[in-house]
């Protein structure tokens, strides 16, 4: 069993953003409740008690320009990589920030709950694996709400990956490479209690950012609410689940062919 650091430095959150969504473009910068989307996934990681340094790591393409020049004006460290292979960018991020243990978020999770990124890392380290997540795509059954996803990786495991996964989307979707083949690494699925897994809130669309703009108008426009708040008032309200009920989640086989 690894020892428990809390605020370990060396325990980095890597927030992926770009602003070239296909589906909701320069949606990381979106405003809701008067701040962009970003602010908010970039403050909540920050809550959380496991991680020691939240990095946003975006693109290199000129459209990504506001990102950096948005992170360096509120003091948010960030790193440019490659636009297609985020596993490098991921990795080459975790280099320059001396990473021993990785979290892998994304920018389009503005309800993202410290909570659940502490039992994710904390379930990670008692168990010893290479790899833990709160969720993992099909044949899998996620039990966390979409916009909760929290993935950890120890250094090791993610150089492993960056220098053997060739496949595209293996290189795209950062993560599938280290649980896609069972017995490749250690690896943990931490599940929830009750299961979520069937509530949407993150932003892929106009219809998902309509649906977190009223949520978070409900909550007075903080960050101080968690998944449990969020999840009780979209029960008490399902008519507000309507709103982005027919989108359909991007599996980790898609690929940008862009690239």
């Amino acid at each position: 069993m690894r020892n428990i650091t809390y605020r370990d430095p060396n325990t980095v959150a890597i927030i992926q953003a770009r602003m070239g969504s296909s589906r909701l473009p320069g949606k990381v910068l979106r405003d809701i409740g008067g701040q962009p989307m970003l602010y908010r996934v970039v403050v909540r990681a920050r809550h959380a008690q496991t991680v020691g340094r939240v990095v946003v790591a975006t693109t290199t393409d000129a459209e990504d320009d506001p990102v950096e020049a948005y992170c360096r004006e509120h003091g948010f460290p960030v790193f440019r990589g490659d636009p297609f292979d985020v596993l490098d960018r991921y990795y080459q991020a975790a280099v320059t920030f001396h990473a021993e243990t990785v979290v892998r978020l994304t920018a389009d999770c503005p309800l993202l709950d410290p909570a659940e990124i502490d039992r994710t890392v904390r379930a990670f380290q008692e168990a010893g694996v290479d790899f833990a997540a709160n969720r993992l795509p099909p044949p899998w059954k996620r039990t966390t709400p979409i916009g909760m996803d929290t993935e950890v990786v120890s250094m090791d495991a993610l150089s492993r990956a960056w220098r053997e996964a060739e496949a595209k989307y293996a290189r795209e979707h950062v993560m599938p490479y280290l649980y896609e083949e069972p017995g490749r690494f250690k690896t943990m699925l931490v599940d929830h209690v009750p299961d979520w897994g069937d509530i949407r809130l993150t932003v892929d669309t106009p219809e998902d950012l309509d649906l977190i703009r009223r949520i978070t108008t409900h909550f007075g426009n903080g960050n101080d609410f968690g998944m449990a708040e969020a999840v009780q008032y979209l029960q008490a309200h399902p008519e507000l689940g309507e709103i982005n009920a027919g989108v359909q989640h991007k599996t980790f086989r898609d690929v940008d062919n862009r690239g």
